[in-house]
Order: C-alpha cells, then sequence, then structure tokens
C-alpha cells in the first residue's frame, strides 16, 4: 500500500506541474463563478476538518519524540502534513474539471459515476464518524448520549445548510472569519508576543529545505494522512471548480496552494508557542477552537452531501426540502451507526481514489485526441 501511496504522490505532483509549466495562463471558469474571496473561504473549509485545529497540540509530542521525525521540528513536520504540497491535490482535480471534464465526461461514464459518488458518500459519512470517535478527547467528560446528539445535529445543520448556496458561501466565510478570531485569540493569551511569532513562523523555512521528505510517505501515519488527502482529492476539485471565476491556471495555483497554507502555518505557530513554552491552553481558547472545529465539519459534511446529490439527482428539486433532508439525515446517521462495527480505513478510501486517478488518467490518453482536434488545439488563455 505504501509503494502505491509513493507512486500515486509522485505522479499526482509531476501532473500539477507539468499542467501549470505547460498552460500557465489557461482560463479556469466554473458554472457557478463565485468572488475570489468566498471561492477561497470555500475551498478553505471544505477542504478541512476539525483536525486541523485539534491535532496538532497531540501532533506535536509525538513528533518530538520519534526517530521518524527528527529530521525538521514538529511545527514542521506539521506543516508537512497539512499545508504546502498537498494543497496541490485540489489544484489538480480542480483544473480537470474546469478544462477537461466538460470536453470528455469521463464521470458521466456508468463505472466512474458510481464508484466516485458512492466514494464521497462513504467518505462524508467516515467524516462525520470520526467526529463521532475523538469528540470524547476535545470536550472533557462529554456523556455518549451528549455526543451522539451532537454529532447528530451536525449532521442536521449540514444537510439543512446544503439546501441553498447562499448558506454554504455565508457559513464558508463565516468560519474562515472565526478561525482567523481564533488564531488572534489564541496568539494574544500565548503571550508569545509578534516577535515571537514571527521567529516560530521562520523556522518553517525548513519546511522548503525538506521538501523532498513530505512527497513519500515517512511512515504509517504519515501514509493516513496522505491517504485522508487523496480521498478528499477528486470530490474536492469537482465542488470547488464549479465556482472558479475565469482565473489563469497560474492564479488558481496560488489561490488553491499558498493562500490556504498561511493561515494554516499561522495556526500552527500560535500553537507551538504553547506547546515549546508548555503554556495550557485555556478554558475559552479552548470552547473557541471546539465551535471553529464544529463549523469546518459543518462546511464539509455541507460540501459533500451537496455533491454527491446533485452528482446522483438527489436534490431538493427532484425530492423536496423535506424528503431532502430526511433523505441525506437518515443515510448519513445510518452510515455513522454502520460505521461502528466495520473496519473500514481512510487508507481503503484513498487506494479506490488512486484506481480513479489511473483509469482517469488512462481514458484521458486514449480520448487525447478530442482536447487537441479543432478549436482545442491551443487551450484558451485569460491573458494575464
Amino acid at each position: 500500500m505504501m509503494m502505491l501511496l509513493s507512486i500515486a504522490m509522485v505522479a499526482a505532483l509531476l501532473s500539477a506541474a507539468f499542467v501549470v509549466l505547460r498552460w500557465p495562463t489557461y482560463q479556469c471558469i466554473g458554472d457557478t463563478p463565485l468572488p475570489t474571496l468566498s471561492f477561497v473561504a470555500i475551498l478553505f473549509t471544505s477542504g478541512l476538518d476539525v483536525g486541523l485545529i485539534m491535532f496538532p497540540l497531540i501532533d506535536f509530542q509525538a513528533y518530538a519524540t520519534e526517530a521518524d521525525y527528527s529530521f525538521a521540528s514538529p511545527l514542521v513536520i506539521e506543516f508537512g502534513f497539512w499545508g504546502g504540497l498537498v494543497w496541490g491535490f485540489y489544484f489538480l482535480t480542480t483544473l480537470y474539471f474546469c478544462a477537461i471534464e466538460p470536453r470528455l465526461k469521463l464521470f458521466e461514464l456508468a463505472p466512474i459515476r458510481w464508484v466516485h459518488n458512492l466514494v464521497v458518500i462513504a467518505t462524508c459519512a467516515f467524516t462525520a464518524y470520526l467526529f463521532l470517535t475523538f469528540l470524547p478527547s476535545y470536550i472533557a467528560g462529554i456523556s455518549p448520549m451528549a455526543t451522539y446528539l451532537l454529532v447528530g445535529t451536525v449532521i442536521v445543520l449540514a444537510v439543512l445548510s446544503s439546501t441553498r448556496l447562499s448558506v454554504l458561501r455565508i457559513l464558508s466565510l463565516t468560519s474562515t472569519g472565526l478561525f482567523f478570531v481564533l488564531i488572534a485569540a489564541a496568539w494574544l493569551a500565548s503571550g508569545i508576543g509578534v516577535s515571537g511569532l514571527l521567529g516560530t513562523m521562520s523556522g518553517l523555512s525548513s519546511y522548503l529545505a525538506n521538501l523532498d521528505r513530505f512527497i513519500l510517505p515517512i511512515n504509517e501515519y504519515h501514509g493516513f494522512y496522505l491517504s485522508w488527502w487523496f480521498a478528499w482529492s477528486i470530490m474536492i476539485g469537482q465542488f470547488v471548480a464549479r465556482f472558479v471565476n475565469g482565473m489563469a491556471a497560474w492564479k488558481l495555483l496560488i489561490a488553491i496552494l499558498i493562500v490556504p497554507s498561511i493561515p494554516i502555518a499561522l495556526w500552527f505557530s500560535v500553537l507551538f508557542g504553547y506547546f515549546a513554552d508548555g503554556t495550557p491552553v485555556s478554558d475559552s481558547i479552548t470552547l473557541l477552537m471546539i465551535v471553529v472545529g464544529i463549523l469546518f465539519v459543518i462546511n464539509s459534511l455541507d460540501s459533500l452531501t451537496r455533491l454527491y446529490s446533485q452528482n446522483l439527482g438527489l436534490t431538493v428539486e427532484a425530492l423536496g426540502r423535506y424528503r431532502y433532508v430526511l433523505t441525506h439525515v437518515g443515510l448519513l446517521a445510518g452510515l455513522v451507526v454502520l460505521y461502528q462495527f466495520t473496519p473500514l480505513k481512510i487508507e481503503w478510501i484513498g487506494m479506490i481514489v488512486i484506481g480513479l486517478y489511473v483509469a482517469i488518467y488512462g481514458l484521458v490518453f486514449l480520448r487525447r485526441g478530442q482536447l487537441t482536434d479543432g478549436a482545442y488545439q491551443t487551450p484558451p488563455s485569460s491573458g494575464v
């Protein structure tokens, strides 16, 4: 599995580099273009979940004590797992759904369509299941009943949110704004000051120096993260591609690869200040972390529910609002309960998605004539 993951990583990153170098000015536009700020907010909150908020303080300790990570600081390791190169997956798939899928329509082929949507549904429910699993570690003393009620409420809110695009925009912008409020509040509470924060962030330069170490899986835990990124890559690319507003490919790369990495770097640097100084996180900051983390989960479930419901024709327009909510809440809640009795791992879903990559690569090669004939010999340029 690790070998397949390594090959897939190299192939995906080389593909992303090739397309942006070959067609840097290709104009990417979706069928529902939104302002760049809204696009980035939807991308950021859909492509991440509560783990970004809660995992670092736990992970820092492991990275500081395990030999596999001795080549860099725990801050650099955590950033390498969540930021930088891994966002290249989303760039590659977003570009595919903007430029290639409208011409080849490969995701309308029955086998690919059904496998892809089963992956979306499985991952959507699995995200809620992981939230259920880790919730007791986020909220000390929470009872099993309260845990189930909170997860159920999150699922209901996510499904309700998925009924209107305007709600998604508001939710994404609000969640992103609150994330920056959390960063500022945690930074002020940490007492590290401006110089301390800048000094900590300067240590992230080691990420670039060790970039090659993050391309291939370091160990099984890193493999878990990379499998998660692969599992999410196609569906997030398909989802956010519709909101791209005519950006050139190189601008899309910046919007997807670099822009989200900046707040991630800020957040991790603030948390690393707590870790390095041994300062406990206050109850008020912990509460804000939980609130923002829950909003991120709602965003993620909203995006994936919206995606598979549209792909399969299970929309509000087709079912009516009442049946739509009942259908998707019942499906996701049922799968969350079922996952407690199954050995499903995100690594398995990641392998299925890698299989989809292989199928798409092969079909694009076989049908490449449809991309180069007539008017499509030269990709359209935005001129910037």
